[in-house]
Formats: structure tokens, sequence, C-alpha cells
């Protein structure tokens, strides 16, 4: 079984249309909410969609949320004081934000900047960016969708160029070797669910980001795999030097290997960061019956997989068969 095939007919998929007025207790929790340091778990969301300009969304969250709407360019914003921590809207073309020049390759003035941007404006998302929250806050993001909907933003899951993406950015519970291979694996049975659960059978496969090749997935889901963290990173780079994963590990690799990673991928735009970065759910701003919590949940039942052994082994054990 291919890990972008359709799951067994019995199996549970994620709910992707939900009422938008969700409270915190619809958003289900991981295992663990803090850190093996003691710390709360965090999540920073990202929500791309089209419509309105990054200056009209980040106003209208100012309205909604409290907050002053400060400008770092034509074609991006934040609001840092909001009531639910810093919100920043851009248009994600990263040329039309000059004064990021130290990420990028090229520099284009400001004013060549601002005109790309607003060339772009129809055709390329505005992307949402939350500051982390607890997982008991994650609602409020739902909040913030209905204000930039009602301020005319729009989204229907994809575009002619690909998905408009809603991205979790996920504080791992632990940072060694055993946690982030138990989530590795979880994800990895667990894949095919998801992504049928994106897509349904409405939409092509093509706009997901590329899945997994299959001999990766048959050896990380094997019960005998479970390497060092040097080992596991070696390995993921070796099969994946992308960040068209549904489940990009580049960024928490980048963070605990920086020279390893930056030699094996010099010009792959990644940032260090210490989370998983789960990208394969799709925004549907359009909808007013649309949530994150349908996506979340699908992440929380990974997290939930990934602590029970037993049940890693079973899945695998099921997967094996399958094959044969």
């Amino acid at each position: 079984m291919r890990n972008h095939d359709p799951p067994p007919a019995a199996v549970s998929l994620p709910e992707r249309r939900t009422s938008v007025r969700r409270s915190a207790s619809c958003f289900q929790r991981p295992p663990s909410t803090r850190t093996a340091q003691g710390a709360i778990r965090r999540v920073g969301v990202e929500i791309e969609f089209l419509g309105i300009s990054a200056r009209t969304a980040a106003q209208a969250l100012a309205r909604a949320f409290g907050g002053t709407c400060i400008e770092e360019d034509p074609h991006a914003f934040h609001v840092p004081d909001t009531a639910i921590g810093r919100l920043s809207v851009e248009l994600d073309v990263r040329h039309a934000h000059p004064r990021r020049a130290a990420v990028q390759r090229v520099r284009l003035n400001p004013a060549v900047a601002a005109w790309l941007g607003t060339a772009l404006e129809g055709v390329v998302p505005r992307e949402l960016i939350t500051a982390p929250l607890p997982f008991d806050e994650l609602h409020r993001v739902d909040d913030a969708v209905r204000a930039l909907r009602d301020a005319g933003a729009r989204g229907a899951g994809t575009t002619w160029l690909g998905s408009l993406g809603l991205h979790f950015n996920i504080d791992p519970p632990n940072l060694d070797a055993v946690t982030i291979t138990a989530v590795l694996k979880a994800f990895l049975l667990r894949n095919a669910q998801l992504r049928y659960g994106t897509t349904g059978q409405g939409l092509a496969p093509a706009f997901l980001p590329a899945p997994y090749p299959d001999d990766y997935v048959r050896r990380v889901v094997a019960p005998d795999y479970w390497p060092d963290l040097p080992t596991l990173a070696e390995d993921y780079l070796a099969a994946n030097p992308t960040r068209n994963r549904d489940l990009d590990l580049l960024p928490l690799f980048l963070h605990l290997f920086p020279a390893r990673v930056r030699a094996a991928l010099p010009h792959e735009k990644i940032g260090s960061r210490a989370v998983f970065h789960y990208r394969l759910p799709q925004a549907h701003v359009s909808d007013p019956a649309w949530s994150i919590a349908g996506a979340w949940n699908g992440w929380a039942g990974v997290e939930a997989l990934a602590a029970d052994r037993d049940e890693l082994v079973r899945l695998w054990r099921s997967l094996h068969e399958r094959a044969a």
C-alpha cells in the first residue's frame, strides 16, 4: 500500500467541514502538553488565502483583536500586540520583501519589490502567521479566519497554482531520538488517511506535497528502526532532500544539525526551528463552516499513535501483510 493510496473504508478520516464557532474543547490535545523541560507546548499556525491585500487583512485583524498595524513593506504587515499575540500577514513571495535581503540571493530595490508584489497579488496567496499558541487557544485562530473572511478573504483549498496551505509548527514534546522517530513512524503510518482526508475524491493529489519514497517509508515504520539522532537525520536527508513533504522535518534537523543540513542542501529555503512542520492540510477560508479543528485533530491522533508502541507495531504488521 503506497502512502498516498486511499485508506480502507473502515478508517475514520479527519473532519474537514466543521462549525467555525468552536470552543477549545473541540480541539483534541496530544498526550503530552508540556515539553521535557516542563514548558507549555505551543503551535504556530500559517493560513494561506486570496482576495484581499496583506494591508487590508492586517487592518481587519487589528480591528478584531486590538493592536497596532505596523508596515514592514507594502506586502508585509505585523500586528504585534493583539489579544492572541503577534499576528503577521504577508504576500508569500520572498522577493517582495526587500528588508529580508540577508536570506535572499537576489535583492530588489523597494520600488521594484513593491511592483512585483502588486503584480503577483492576483495569483499568489497571502499568508496569516500567528505567534505560537498553547493548544487550548487554537480555537482563536478560527476567530482570526472569520475576521479575514468578513474583510473579503477567500480560498477553497486550492488554486490553479497549487494548495492554499494550512500549516502547523508544533513544539515537540522532546527532542530526543525516540520521540522524533516515534512521531515520524506514526505519521508515515497515518499518512495515507491524512492525505485522503485532505483531498477526498474531488481534488487531485497533485496539489499535495510529494509523497515520501516507498522504500523510506518501509524502512522507518519497521519495528526495529530506532536510530540515534544523527542517523535519523542522515536517513531523512538522503531520502527527502526537499521541503516538499507532508511533515517537513528539515527545520527541526537544521536546528539540531545546522552544518550537516546546510552542507547537504545549500540552496534549499529552510528556517531553523525546533518544530514539527506539518504542511499537508488545506485552508478553506471562503467556507463559513470551515474550522482548523479537523486538521489539528488529525495531528493530535498522530501523536497519540506515537505514544502507543504496541499500536505502532500492530499497524506496521497490518501494512506489511497488505503489501505481501
